[in-house]
């Protein structure tokens, strides 16, 4: 699956036209071509390939998956790889998707596997931009990473709306289970850990791409990139906190438990310690010897009354204590 755009003098001319046709157009220095591949086949490969003149190794990392966030440096163009991210909303995993681009002097093609990232929305930017496309493949460039980027912000804010959520089970007045806490914050580590492995790298890839000897970003499009890499920084630094936060939060609930587990043991010993009291008394007047009442009601009814009398003041002693 294919999709085409030509750009010429800053003026989308033809959308949508046949993969064939681009040879007449990458040689026309006015015009910037866009080719969209999505699932592609080794025979597409071949066509790209033989169309702008693409070095092989570039063309193995777009065939291969699971490459690093990168740009490549090649003869006649550059080689991009970056991620599109999206969060799981029932379970707050992070999903990726990758996206190779190969950029040429005139030409931006694009390469992604699976349906999880759309072209619409990087469409929709360079329309809304449209009086940019002047600038040429920088326009094109600056749209997808731009799309790329935003993405990466808005999954660390849902993580970190998930970890203040989390925060809140830590203190509720009725204990959360622990086990749910747990595998949560486990949970939440492990999609920043893998947020972090796509967010990280775009620092390189940016900043690259703002060198002057690439030829890419043109004089009036660098405060566009620029503001790109400052949300790419944001995003690194929240990611960074946030991995930092869910680890204090693990070890918050750790001493949360245990300081319910010491609260817990506290009662538990102060009844212990009323209930031994009777106990104690019956245990006493249990013995096969005679004692003072012995067989009398005053005895039954004076060894009542110290045990009633002791559990009271025990109970009172500690509930003053906060023991109880």
């Amino acid at each position: 699956m294919t999709r085409t755009r030509l750009y010429r003098h800053g003026t989308l001319e033809r959308e949508n036209f046949p993969v064939q046709d681009i040879s007449e157009y990458v040689v026309d220095p006015d015009a910037t071509v866009w080719l969209d591949v999505h699932d592609p086949a080794s025979s597409d490969f071949d066509m790209i390939t033989e169309e702008f003149g693409l070095h092989a190794l570039a063309v193995e990392d777009a065939t291969y998956e699971h490459q690093r966030p990168k740009l490549d440096t090649y003869r006649t163009h550059l080689f991009l790889s970056a991620y599109a991210v999206a969060i799981e909303p029932a379970t707050g995993a992070v999903q990726t998707t990758e996206v190779s681009a190969f950029i040429t002097a005139n030409a931006l093609i694009t390469v992604h596997k699976g349906g999880h990232f759309p072209m619409e929305p990087v469409v929709e930017r360079w329309d809304d931009s449209s009086e940019l496309a002047k600038y040429g493949v920088g326009f094109l460039v600056h749209g997808l990473i731009d799309y790329l980027v935003d993405g990466h912000f808005a999954a660390v804010q849902d993580l970190d709306d998930r970890i203040e959520q989390l925060e809140d089970l830590l203190f509720e007045d009725s204990p959360a289970d622990i086990r749910a806490v747990q595998h949560r914050s486990f949970e939440l580590r492990k999609s920043l850990v893998r947020l972090r492995r796509v967010v990280l790298p775009m620092r390189e890839v940016v900043n690259a791409l703002l060198r002057r000897d690439l030829h890419v970003v043109s004089e009036p499009m660098r405060p566009y990139f620029q503001d790109v890499y400052d949300h790419v920084l944001r995003a690194t630094e929240w990611t960074e906190s946030l991995r930092d936060l869910i680890t204090t939060v693990m070890e918050t609930n750790l001493t949360v438990q245990g300081n319910r587990m010491n609260l817990i043991m506290k009662k538990v010993t102060s009844w212990a310690a009323i209930i031994a009291v009777p106990t104690a008394v019956t245990g006493f007047y249990g013995q096969n010897v005679p004692y003072p009442g012995f067989s009398t009601h005053a005895g039954f009814w004076t060894s009542t009354g110290v045990m009633v009398g002791c559990s009271v003041v025990l109970y009172v002693a500690f509930k003053l204590r906060d023991w109880i």
